[in-house]
């Protein structure tokens, strides 16, 4: 019997390879190809047909970009603060929005939450794919919920699903997950790059005429990033990841792509036994609580979005051997080093022959360069083995040539530090506030030297 025909598609770009081979060659990428049943041709007449109904289409008309009204898109709010604030307010009707997180972190229970608040000002309908509907009940009386009038679809069909769609015609709809559902179109099995795909096109399709808000879960690689082509990202209007340690009752949600509002915003839950609850002050969960200063340990006012957080950066200074080691975890291990020689060549503190350790309490990751800072700061402590002085923060990018350069929003992260109590601030000159804040000592400085000579008369 014939063996039937395969192709190799890549998962990041859509590409396709007769053979396997390591690196994907349309996007460079490296073990990305994944075995598919190829697509039945198009019957002989098609291209003929094509080319009739070109020539039967008319032209559209074509209108003026400044002759378009543009208003404000209206938002509904979910009922739960925190998922609104990522969302840039709320929904907005005809959107669609991927969220993706590691398996258990929580999409599917935030997702219900969701679900049974809007149920109750509109009509929702929830479509799960891996579970029963029997097992989304036990987890809606687990977590208290009514559902009276919360509609639910055990199905993974995509035609049936969009058949039931047309049926209810809700105005909010989940799909958990886009990697479950498989439509009879295709040959493939779920879950491959074409019915994720294709499936992701059909229901945007369905979510922009219609008006019906829809929300796709979606499943991620080992490696953090989410499962399926990449075109899955740009065909949705928002993407959202959903972070956090398992090991930890903390969650945060982060958006990455939002046409409707702010990127890099984030919402911060705490997982109870209630479900996920909405931590209104998540500067609390960032600081650490021990009741006097310790050696290593700097407060930093990062900025999420438009949100000033206080994050405590630690940082431990230890004899190291030939190879001492350079470990950072929630920064950049590669920016640590640059700064590390920074610290050497412009302030006259080495350690060379020291292992270093940075971590960021709480599990949260900082990508802002407005770090660097505090992360000296910190370090220099733990080298000399004295703490920082009591309610003590510190923010400002160091470049290479020593200098301490501003960092953005400056007013709204010492007015935020002074909120929380800190009364004594190091931040970079440009960052000075024109007009005094209470309680709050502020002292600019232009160089990485001068912040360690501002922090030795400090001690």
């Amino acid at each position: 019997m014939a063996r039937d025909k395969t192709l190799y598609t890549c998962r990041e770009c859509g590409g396709t390879s007769p053979k396997w081979l390591g690196k994907c060659p349309h996007c460079n990428a490296w073990n990305t190809l994944d075995e598919t049943v190829p697509e039945p041709a198009a019957a002989a007449g098609a291209a003929g047909r094509n080319t009739r109904f070109q020539a039967l289409a008319r032209s559209q008309p074509v209108a003026t970009l400044a002759d378009i009204e543009a208003a404000e898109v209206a938002r509904t709010p979910t009922g739960l603060e925190e998922l609104d604030r990522v969302l840039g307010g709320g929904i907005v009707e005809g959107g669609v929005v991927l969220i993706g997180g590691d398996p258990g972190i929580g999409k599917s229970t935030l997702l219900l939450q969701a679900a049974e608040a809007l149920s109750r000002q509109m009509g929702v309908l929830y479509v799960t794919g891996e579970e029963s509907g029997a097992q989304v009940a036990l987890r809606a009386r687990r977590l208290g919920l009514e559902g009276l009038q919360l509609r639910l679809l055990a199905e993974i069909g995509l035609e049936r699903i969009l058949a039931t769609l047309a049926a209810e015609q809700p105005a909010f709809c989940v799909i958990d997950s886009i990697q479950t559902l498989f439509s009879e179109q295709l040959s493939s099995a779920p879950g491959s790059v074409a019915q994720v795909r294709e499936c992701a096109a059909q229901l945007t399709r369905v979510a922009k005429s219609s008006g019906c808000t829809i929300v796709l879960v979606g499943h991620v690689t080992k490696e953090g990033a989410l499962a399926g082509p990449r075109v899955l990202e740009h065909i949705v209007d928002t993407v959202l990841y959903f972070e956090g340690d398992t090991h930890s009752s903390f969650r945060l949600v982060r958006a990455i792509k939002n046409r409707f509002g702010a990127v890099n915003e984030i919402g911060v839950f705490a997982m109870t036994d209630k479900g996920l609850k909405g931590v209104t002050n998540p500067s609390a969960i960032f600081l650490s609580t021990q009741g006097e200063p310790v050696p290593g340990a700097c407060v930093l006012v990062t900025l999420e979005g438009t949100r000033p957080m206080l994050v405590e950066i630690q940082a431990l200074v230890d004899a190291g051997g030939p190879s001492p080691r350079r470990l950072s975890v929630g920064l950049d291990r590669d920016r640590l080093a640059m700064l590390l020689a920074v610290l050497h060549r412009h302030a006259g503190v080495s350690c060379a022959d020291q292992d270093v350790f940075v971590n960021a309490v709480g599990g949260v990751r900082i990508g802002e360069p407005a770090a660097d800072l505090a992360v000296l700061l910190a370090i220099q402590s733990s080298l000399r083995g004295r703490a920082l002085p009591k309610g003590f923060i510190a923010f400002g990018e160091v470049g290479l040539a020593g200098e301490v350069r501003p960092a953005p929003r400056g007013q709204d992260r010492l007015k935020e530090a002074a909120k929380l109590g800190f009364s004594v601030a190091l931040v970079p000159r440009a960052n000075a506030p024109k007009k005094a804040i209470e309680g709050l000592t502020v002292h600019p400085v232009d160089r990485i030297e001068q912040a360690i000579e501002v922090l030795r008369g400090l001690d």
